[in-house]
């Protein structure tokens, strides 16, 4: 990811991942072949859905509360109709019609009536393309009691198609379980006298005795390299169903008996031909970031007011959620007013960034209720009472700053106070505007909040109007006097760091800088230090130019200085992505650029680039990343 071939391969992959999803869900999975109990299927939903689906409406979930075989049942809820159920898909190649079956679910039903009917039925189209029903089992039973609807010779109709096996009540509309649903061989018995089978689909039984053991590995070494003496052995040591028995397949034998895992990867038949008619019109669009470009750090999305967290190796930046307004089908410019909620996304190498989506964190359907905006995010962490907790701060609008809490870096968020952590009513914070919070968690473990902004009428110089506070011991309260930070010709962005002992108070310089005593610029990010995170700070100088002085199109500047394994970066935004696609309208994206210190504390001057930071560590191939996790797309795919 790192160089364009490496792009090339990235992009491949992902369009790769994007058709396979997206394909697997409608093809049918299938069953080859019954193990040797003669069972096609055996779920007991311990872990997940085994692709039964609603029918109809409801909704699903795995249930432990009263469980027939393992540790959890299929549970169906919110159902409003007595033929809303529980479904799958039966693939006609193994199941062919004409051919007689065995089939068997436990159903069972917790409250309502005193007893209910329950049916395993079947739909299907015949010849003439007519959908039709029929009933392959049908009982009662009472709340609490499971009961077994089965039949062990039933004929799917000649000439039938498009095959759902489901589960319906005759007219109960209550919630239901399911579990230990069995397809077999015609003539199967379910009286429970045999064993369970070793997996839904025989594999890792080569000796065919019923279980997987040291046996089964020797047995599939050997027919690895002298062949197999049964084909149903050498289908057993195909666990990863590619045709051929290999080392891959071997390993994965070994590991299930050791018990590194406790099941074999799921296999899903991919029609390549339909593929390939879905899919082979497709023309890729040129990526608004080059091979050789890491900024801005994401492209499928825009993000303001960078605010950085670091936890467990990993960065974490909130950002304003910019998005795209139309009028008319005409892109308007950004409406500050309309943003309501933040973005979340993370790195381990500054390169390839997981996108963990929106937080709603105010307004209506947001968490903060009482808030209408959400603007200017900042986040950090610190354990209290022994447990790590996060915190994520932001503005409501230019009236306030709020305060969310969560257990984990991306929530879920919850508001822990139902009000501003910051509002105008309390002394010396009806400043112009009350925003753009940053936060600090210093050496001992307490907190302080610096927040504030605005150019009061003729004080351009000295506006006076930022301000910092001790947060109380839970990061949700403040403690003391709300104290006030003269930046010379500040205009917004507040941004705080600690390095070697002292205290970095940073900021946005205003846009009336002209023949300042400073040296300072329009629009850039200054520097003032002191001994005391509450100051006072003594302003020491600019540390980056405004925005438009690296990428042409200008306006406000917002940051964060954060140290990252060993090195300092500069998070800030600008407007080249929309530019890149030839949009207008100030949409911000965050980027990052590394920072240099000096011994004797003074940042040397940042440059903003396109290029952006090197890939710090390529990606563990060993560990599961995420689909989300990307650091260039090809801008958009036209069919």
């Amino acid at each position: 990811m790192g160089s364009k071939r490496n792009l090339q391969k990235l992009c491949a992959a992902a369009l790769c991942s994007l058709i396979l999803t997206s394909t697997a869900t409608a093809l049918p999975v299938a069953a080859d072949s019954p193990d040797i109990n003669g069972y096609y299927y055996y779920y007991t939903f311990d872990d997940n859905f085994d692709d039964w689906e609603v029918r109809g409406g409801g909704e699903l979930e795995l249930s432990g509360r009263h469980p027939y075989k393992g540790t959890n049942a299929l549970l169906i809820k919110d159902r409003t109709s007595a033929w809303m159920g529980i479904q799958r898909t039966l693939d006609t190649s193994t199941f062919i019609p004409g051919q007689k079956y065995s089939f068997s679910v436990q159903v069972d039903y917790e409250e309502g009536d005193d007893s209910q009917e329950f049916l395993l039925s079947l739909q299907y189209k015949d010849s003439e393309g007519t959908v039709c029903y029929d009933h392959i089992a049908q009982g009662s039973t009472t709340a609490g009691k499971w009961l077994r609807l089965y039949n062990t010779s039933y004929q799917i109709p000649a000439g039938a198609s498009d095959l759902h096996l489901y589960v319906e009540t005759l007219e109960a509309t209550g919630n239901f379980y399911i579990d230990e649903l069995i397809v077999a061989r015609e003539g199967v018995k379910f009286d429970g006298s045999q064993p369970g089978p070793v997996s839904n689909d025989y594999r890792g039984d080569v000796n065919m005795d019923g279980r997987v053991n040291i046996a089964d590995l020797v047995a599939a070494k050997r027919g690895m390299r002298y062949g197999f003496d049964a084909k149903l052995s050498q289908k057993a040591a195909d666990i990863d169903k590619d045709g051929t028995v290999n080392n891959t397949d071997i390993e994965y034998i070994r590991d299930f008996i050791l018990k590194k895992i406790d099941k074999f990867p799921k296999i899903v038949n991919v029609n390549y031909e339909e593929l390939a008619s879905r899919f082979g019109n497709v023309n890729l669009a040129t990526s608004y970031k080059k091979a050789n470009e890491n900024n801005p750090c994401i492209s499928q999305y825009f993000g303001a007011d960078p605010g950085v967290m670091e936890y467990n190796g990993r960065i974490y930046v909130f950002m304003t959620d910019d998005h795209l307004l139309y009028k008319n089908g005409q892109l308007t410019d950004i409406e500050y007013g309309t943003i309501n909620c933040l973005r979340c996304i993370s790195s381990d190498d500054l390169v390839n960034w997981t996108d963990h989506g929106l937080i709603n964190a105010a307004g209506s359907n947001g968490l903060c209720k009482w808030g209408g905006n959400s603007w200017a995010p900042t986040a950090c962490h610190k354990k209290i009472d022994g447990k790590e907790k996060f915190f994520l701060y932001f503005a409501n609008g230019g009236n306030g700053i709020a305060v969310l809490e969560a257990d984990s870096p991306t929530g879920p968020w919850r508001d822990p106070i139902g009000k501003a952590l910051i509002s105008r009513s309390m002394p010396n914070c009806n400043v112009e505007w009350l925003f753009d919070p940053a936060v600090l968690v210093d050496d001992d473990g307490t907190g302080y909040l610096y927040f504030g902004g605005g150019v009061p009428k003729g004080q351009d110089a000295h506006p006076k109007t930022a301000r910092c506070v001790k947060l109380n011991k839970y990061m949700t309260g403040i403690e003391g006097d709300v104290k006030t930070i003269d930046a010379p010709y500040l205009f917004e962005d507040s941004g705080i760091h600690k390095f070697n002992g002292k205290y970095y108070y940073s900021y946005c310089s205003n846009f009336n800088t002209n023949g300042n005593p400073y040296g300072l610029t329009s629009g850039a990010i200054n520097y003032m230090v002191s001994d005391n995170p509450l100051g006072p700070f003594t302003y020491v100088g600019e540390a980056f130019k405004g925005i438009g002085y690296f990428f042409g199109t200008g306006g406000n500047n917002h940051h964060t200085f954060y140290k990252f394994n060993g090195q300092w970066y500069l998070f800030y935004h600008a407007q080249y992505l929309q530019d890149s696609m030839g949009l207008k309208g100030g949409y911000r994206s965050t980027h990052v650029d590394k920072v240099n210190i000096n011994s004797d504390g003074k940042i040397q001057a940042v440059t903003g680039t396109k290029g952006g930071v090197a890939q710090l560590k390529a990606l563990d191939p060993t560990q599961t990343v995420r689909a989300a996790t990307f650091s260039h797309q090809i801008g958009r795919a036209h069919v």
